[in-house]
């Protein structure tokens, strides 16, 4: 079994039925990740293996710690011995540092898991900040703003989405630039 069939295949297991409309999304966050193909290169099966495995930390049965990135990245490293890159990527998805600062978890996110490069950390910002939580697609302002109205604004969650709306969008920004650039715009993404 490749990395994105094993990906797919754990993914499915931990999230279609305890949570089917994070396991939506988590389809719809990888099918961005596919139509980001022509700038990933060689990196386009790691980065949908990273996407539909985003979420899976919020599985009950690898729920720990309550942090969804520490979780899964933990539960992939530990008990699935997946791809260190797709760890990494999932550990650090979408400014997970930023919440891990308001979790007091920061340091272990930090010392047990090195970010990726740049551009793939974007790339995964991209896809799950531009996908609905029923796995549309969506601006990354609207995203930001639904996390906020469903969570409430003082919630964690919500400090610290708002806290790194900034980066999102600045991400957002860098990977429709770079999709200019490689003449990728006019395909669906």
């Amino acid at each position: 079994m490749d990395l994105t069939e094993r990906a797919y295949s754990l993914a499915e297991s931990l999230l279609s039925e305890p949570l089917p409309r994070r396991w939506s999304h988590s389809l719809g966050v990888a099918e961005r990740a596919r139509a980001l193909r022509p700038i990933l290169d060689d990196d386009a099966a790691l980065m949908e293996a990273a996407a539909v495995l985003h979420d899976i930390g919020y599985s009950p049965r690898i729920a720990s710690t309550g942090f969804h990135p520490l979780d899964g990245a933990r539960f992939l490293r530990d008990q699935e011995g997946m791809d260190d890159r797709v760890v990494r990527l999932v550990a650090h998805h979408s400014c997970a540092l930023l919440e891990a600062e308001e979790r007091g978890l920061r340091e272990e996110l930090e010392t047990e898991f090195e970010l990726e490069r740049p551009a793939l950390v974007d790339a995964l910002v991209f896809c799950d900040m531009t996908t609905t939580p029923d796995g549309g697609c969506t601006s990354s302002r609207d995203r930001v703003a639904e996390i906020v109205g469903r969570y409430g604004p003082d919630t964690i969650v919500g400090r610290f989405i708002q806290r790194a709306a900034p980066e999102i969008h600045a991400a957002v920004q860098r990977v429709e630039g770079r999709l200019r650039e490689a003449g990728a715009v006019g395909q669906p993404i």
